[in-house]
């Protein structure tokens, strides 16, 4: 639970390689284990390096720090990938609860505010049993950060860039006796940006356009306001509750010269909300049980901007029309994904050094899609128990076995193992590791239908409800060396998938019939793409991480990935198997950085940073490849102020891309990146915390420590 997941990084501007590696991790476990001694190989990104960094998003921070990553921004979120698999084999989490919001096979990660982040815990692969069917990739988990041990804390940042980018950040929160408050709210915008104006020659019948108006990346901008509160009514009981709201609209081109091409006839909306309760009992100093539940929406609109668009409704008589009319800013939902999830946990300390973690969880999906989905709406549910016991009782071993029992409610009862093992020799740690995964198609996979138009071409997307359930069977292996202020890590991995399910171009003999978006041959440039199963999936890849902290002020440090990914796919136009390559995926992939930081006195520390990124080409089976590239940037950081007194002052200034690389690849192609070229920023942030906990017993009596 959150309450779980909140123990904060514990060298958070860490002098030395090994304070950093006695950071406490909790995600590839469940159970708190330092960085170096965690049974599962794990990645940390700590609050110094995001602050760091500069970053102004959350795929910011992965793709330069964590070279397994890959995004490809889009105007319903960002595909992502990690170590050749895209969003749905992903877990991402925000203080241990699942981030909900697929919708089309991306995620919006704008929900993901930078500067509330603590730490951040990556445990590549399917290597645990306490997760479950979206962690066949692996598991990313945001720690957000706390300030429960100070009375009073406010915090105001503004960031602004290039193509009016603003991000505005602003938190205030406070302690009173055995309640705790912290709420935020977070702006973002930008104007977007257009890297060329021409169009894809296939989807515009051979006629070539140079002077579109569609945009690499659309105007856009989002808000979310976000609650939290604790209650500890005494050392060994607490409860948390949680709730957000966010909104987001993307503006589309109205203004083009290019019927179907760049006239845009509605906007995007968003509108998600969430809320929690989770509550914490410790049995004894060992012991304790855990309990949450949690409800999440992720609810996508149409928000018309054309004085009357003709459209897909519903008549008052409930009777479908192709012919349905909208006026202007009208709104149409698209789809509205619920989840609804609960779960109970148990950590136990047993004799003969085992530590053993239990639990059980229940998870509801819905749809409602009254234009996308058979009979509007669409629902499942996977019931889960899992064990997992933890073997310490040698200095220089640590073995983990677990499984997870699911019952889904179409494809019933399947058991997901998992073993790993860790050997301590001198300073290297030998990490090894198997599991078995399953994942059931979501409600989407099975029953969703829906056009995406792409420039003079409009992708029909169906659903398939002869999916076949995915299994896969991921292996990995891997060496850590840490010494003094070097440290360098080396893991091989393969994952191999089962049935698993991708978006394949098929014959118009596959629409079914009476699907509304479709009404015709094919003759009108209509795409289908449908769900399907493919036969003998699967990743192979080597990641290698090294960090040389020099001394106190210097650090060097870097990542790469090599990746080669297969699948075989049937060929219903030659009646045979094809091997392809998964979509998305890059050979290599690398970053490096350096940073240097330096106090000159109690009031004024400066920070500079050279971060690179690179990637071979991305690989895709339909329009086109994605070019490789290769991106600088430079970073400052400036501190202002005393800590002590409680008032903190920071300015943070770069240069984004500084050799202003851009890709120009026409609309409706896949680019490599959708960087606009070079960019500057600027951040202000104002930090002001005032005495610690407020206690109701000190208050009584009127007094209250005036400084940290």
């Amino acid at each position: 639970m959150s309450l779980l997941f909140s123990i904060p990084v514990l060298a958070q501007e860490a002098t030395t390689l090994n304070e950093k590696l006695d950071d406490v991790v909790i995600t590839a476990t469940g159970t708190p284990h330092t960085l170096k001694n965690v049974p599962v190989q794990t990645e940390i990104i700590s609050r110094r390096q995001i602050e760091q960094l500069g970053a102004a998003t959350f795929e910011d921070i992965l793709s330069q720090l964590s070279a397994g990553f890959d995004f490809n921004a889009g105007d319903m979120g960002s595909q992502m990938t990690l170590n050749g698999l895209g969003n749905n084999y992903i877990l991402i989490m925000i203080d241990g609860k699942r981030l909900n919001g697929d919708n089309g096979g991306e995620n919006d990660l704008g929900r993901i505010d930078p500067h509330n982040i603590d730490h951040i815990e990556i445990v590549k692969g399917a290597g645990s049993a306490l997760y479950g069917s979206d962690a066949m990739a692996g598991v990313v988990n945001i720690i957000t950060r706390r300030h429960d041990d100070q009375a009073l804390y406010l915090e105001n940042t503004t960031r602004a860039g290039s193509y009016k980018d603003l991000r505005q950040h602003n938190s205030i929160g406070f302690s009173l006796g055995k309640f705790t408050s912290l709420t935020a709210f977070q702006i973002q915008h930008t104007d977007g940006w257009q890297n060329t104006g021409e169009e894809n020659p296939a989807e515009t019948k051979g006629a070539p356009i140079y002077d579109s108006r569609n945009k690499t990346v659309n105007m856009y901008t989002n808000g979310q306001l976000s609650q939290r509160i604790t209650y500890t009514p005494n050392s060994r009981l607490s409860f948390e509750a949680d709730g957000y709201l966010y909104r987001k609209r993307i503006y589309r081109p109205t203004d083009g010269i290019h019927r179907g091409i760049d006239i845009n006839l509605y906007d995007l909306k968003y509108r998600d909300a969430g809320a929690s309760l989770g509550t914490e009992f410790k049995l004894n100093d060992k012991d304790y049980l855990t309990f949450d539940i949690d409800w999440n929406r992720h609810a996508y609109y149409y928000h018309y901007t054309a004085e009357v668009t003709w459209q897909d409704g519903y008549l008052p008589t409930g009777e479908l029309t192709h012919d349905y009319p909208y006026f202007r800013d009208q709104e149409n939902l698209q789809s509205d994904q619920q989840r609804t999830m609960s779960e109970l946990k148990g950590i136990f300390s047993l004799p003969y050094s085992n530590l053993v973690n239990v639990g059980a969880e229940y998870r509801y999906d819905y749809l409602n899609a009254p234009m996308r989905v058979s009979n509007g709406e669409a629902n499942d549910w996977t019931a889960a128990l899992y064990m997992q016991d933890e073997f310490t009782g040698l200095d220089w071993l640590n073995i983990t076995a677990g499984i997870r029992f699911i019952d889904n409610k179409a494809f019933g009862f399947h058991a997901t193992p998992k073993v790993s093992a860790m050997f301590k020799v001198s300073d290297f740690r030998i990490r090894t590791g198997w599991s078995k995964g399953f994942k059931s198609p979501t409600p989407k996979e099975q029953d969703y239908h829906y056009i995406r138009p792409m420039g003079g071409t409009q992708f029909l997307y169906l659903g398939n409800p002869d999916l076949k359930a995915q299994t896969s069977d991921y292996l990995s292996a891997s060496i850590e060396f840490s010494h003094k202020e070097l440290s360098a890590s080396v893991t091989g991995y393969r994952n191999i998938l089962e049935n698993m399910i991708t978006l394949v171009n098929v014959d118009v003999s596959q629409i079914p019939i009476g699907t509304a978006e479709y009404t015709g041959d094919g003759s009108e440039r209509i795409v289908p793409r449908m769900y399907m199963n493919m036969e003998n999936a699967q990743t192979s890849g080597i990641d290698v991480s090294v960090t040389w902290r020099i001394n106190s002020e210097f650090t060097l440090g870097g990542s790469y990935s090599w990746l080669d990914t297969k699948a075989n796919i049937y060929d219903t136009d030659h009646s045979r198997l094809e091997e392809v390559t998964i979509d998305g995926m890059a050979n290599h992939k690398g970053n490096i950085y350096g940073t240097w930081q330096h106090r000159f006195n109690d009031a004024y520390r400066l920070g500079l940073g050279i971060y690179g990124r690179a990637s071979s080409t991305r690989y895709y089976q339909n329009n086109g490849n994605g070019k490789p590239y290769q991106i600088w940037k430079l970073t400052t950081t400036h501190d202002i102020g005393r800590s002590k007194k409680g008032l903190i002052w920071r300015v943070e200034a770069g240069i984004d891309n500084i050799l202003n690389y851009k890709e120009t690849t026409p609309h409706g192609l896949h680019y490599g990146t959708t960087t606009p070229g070079r960019t500057f920023y600027c951040t202000f942030s104002l930090k002001f915390s005032k005495g610690k906990k407020i206690n109701t017993k000190d208050v009584e009596r009127g007094s209250l420590d005036e400084d940290d």
